[in-house]
């Protein structure tokens, strides 16, 4: 091989190359996407109502996409690392990862800059209601004698369900607000989580807990705590005979939700196949009995309902968060 020769044909092995880079080794090709594996970064830690639904979705996704989509949960900061990490992932269809309710919190919080708006949203999956929920012995057996109790001696009760500020913590903020009340009548106990405080609650250390029915669902059954209400729309298919919040003359809804996004600028003939494949898995039975067995609702939002889904859940978080004197600017 003369020295021209070879010039040129490393010029082409160099033009191949960086062609190749450019094109994420064809991961920014539509026509063949997916070609390899696909990581799905989950937030939070293993065995949380996060993990359990992102695992089912990934678990029967693969089916419907064509390569495995592996699971990694990058926690941390609050939720910030994972959900950083998800932002900071290459837009080419091969990362894709659960963004929370918490999205609309830790940037008033003050914890990052991180916000709904850097992510291209493919489908919400869960939206878990909160409830207030009881002790069984308690002597209300309505939400009107419950707000009787709380008006009669504010402050006397508490309430609990995970860190101050979290979303549980935001549902009871707004709940009390909406029935005329102010946010010290029922001053909150900061939990590590919905567990530990239905525990506490079970112990008497707190008198509500304002977590998600799929989280309170096992103590109900088992006849230790009763739910006076849930804060949704309407009633929930698998508790139809709690009743809303709304329905009892107070208007507020609040719940947990899970969606999946990829990093900001996917392309949209990538995020179409992952929109079909997300669509599919969340009608597969095989995803719907998991979830629905775990209690979970589940509920398929994609497109622009989703984008104002999720403008209008920051919205509402960040003036729940306003009122509590929780609201902050990032660092």
């Amino acid at each position: 091989m003369t020295y021209i020769t070879r010039l040129i044909f490393y010029a082409l092995v160099f033009l191949s190359i960086l062609t190749g880079c450019q094109n994420g080794g064809g991961s920014g090709n539509a026509d063949n996407y997916p070609a390899r594996p696909i990581t799905f970064l989950v937030p939070w830690s293993a065995g949380g109502m996060t993990d359990l639904s992102s695992r089912a979705l990934a678990a029967v996704m693969q089916k419907h996409i064509g390569q495995p989509v592996n699971v990694i949960n990058r926690t941390g900061g609050g939720g910030v690392i994972g959900h950083l990490a998800l932002s900071q992932a290459r837009p080419d269809g091969y990362t894709v990862g659960a963004v929370t309710v918490e999205i609309t919190m830790m940037h008033n919080m003050g914890l990052t800059d991180l916000s709904y708006q850097d992510y291209t949203p493919l489908s919400l999956i869960i939206d878990n209601a909160a409830s207030v929920t009881v002790r069984a012995d308690a002597p209300y057996n309505t939400l009107q004698e419950l707000l009787d109790a709380i008006k009669a001696n504010p402050g006397s009760l508490k309430a609990s369900g995970t860190a101050r500020g979290a979303i549980w913590d935001l549902a009871r903020i707004g709940f009390l607000s909406a029935a005329g009340l102010q946010e010290s009548d029922m001053p909150w106990v900061p939990s590590q989580g919905a567990a530990p405080a239905l525990q506490e609650l079970i112990a008497g250390g707190v008198d509500v807990v304002t977590a998600s029915m799929s989280e309170v669902d096992a103590l109900r059954q088992a006849g230790q705590v009763k739910t006076l209400a849930v804060m949704a729309d309407e009633r929930l298919q698998k508790f139809p005979q709690v009743p809303t919040l709304k329905e009892l003359g107070i208007d507020w809804q609040s719940s947990g939700w899970v969606s999946v996004c990829a990093p900001k600028d996917l392309p949209e003939d990538i995020k179409t196949k992952l929109e079909t494949a997300i669509k599919a898995a969340m009608e597969d039975p095989e995803f719907v009995n998991a979830l629905t067995s775990a209690g979970s609702q589940i509920r398929s939002m994609q497109g622009q309902a989703l984008l104002d889904f999720m403008q209008q859940q920051d919205q509402k978080n960040s003036q729940a968060m306003e009122m509590a004197g929780l609201k902050q600017k990032a660092q």
